[in-house]
């Protein structure tokens, strides 16, 4: 869809509204994407936004950030995860994988779908796809990795799938105290609730997390969702 002007002074235009109509920015922004046709500023930004890569997402994650890499299923969480875990390697940087949902074999071929070859990154990438997989497990695996490592959770609401492991809640803790204090970044791929509506919203955001057990997400610093190729990301704190 073509716009009438730039987004900035789509933008600069509803301030004006605001100030001279003396209605809340948010209304005057709304009225000016619906004339648009858009039916809220924030799909009409959304729209509008410069794509992110991998890369991209990379540049903005710090050690010790928790990110939320959410989608509906066949959206490319997976295939973006792993993108961030390539561009952490690409600058000599290790990364580890730990999937409760893909084999090695799977992962393989991820790797040669976003145009990655596995071996040339032999000595920086692990992969585990033990059963026992839980905070604990995790951080006994990384006991020597490096200040700097890349580590993909595949994926949140599985951690606590075995009755024996402690609640989310607690893991996601004990993950983040030891992302903070080890430099490490932790990418958690996340379900997003089938009751997601992309006529409503172009990406799912906070509100669409499936969590089939209790968790407070003001854990995670980080976020990005994607729907239908876009990727929204979001500093959360």
């Amino acid at each position: 869809m073509i716009m009438s002007a730039p987004l900035y002074r789509l933008k600069r235009e509803a301030k004006l509204l605001s100030r001279s109509e003396k209605t809340p920015l948010h209304v005057a922004l709304d009225r000016v994407a619906v004339r648009e046709g858009f039916q809220s500023w924030s799909l009409l930004a959304a729209r509008t936004a410069a794509p992110l890569s991998a890369g991209g997402v990379l540049a903005r994650l710090a050690p010790g950030d928790l990110v939320l890499v959410g989608a509906r299923p066949g959206q490319g969480k997976t295939l973006l995860s792993l993108g961030l875990a390539v561009e952490a390697m690409k600058q000599g940087r290790r990364a580890a994988f730990f999937s409760l949902e893909y084999n090695r074999k799977d992962i393989v071929g991820r790797f040669r779908a976003i145009g990655a070859e596995p071996a040339c990154f032999e000595q920086l990438f692990s992969f585990d796809d033990s059963d026992a997989i839980c905070a604990e497990h995790i951080i006994a695996s990384l006991d020597d990795a490096p200040r700097g490592t890349l580590v993909v959770i595949d994926y949140l609401q599985l951690l606590d799938q075995r009755r024996a492991n402690p609640d989310l809640a607690t893991q996601m803790h004990a993950l983040k105290r030891f992302a903070r204090d080890n430099g490490m970044i932790f990418a958690f791929i996340s379900q997003v609730d089938r009751s997601y509506d992309p006529e409503k919203k172009t990406c799912p955001d906070l509100g669409d997390v499936r969590l089939p057990n209790p968790l407070d997400l003001s854990l995670f610093s980080k976020a990005c969702f994607l729907h239908a190729g876009a990727i929204r990301f979001h500093a959360l704190n």
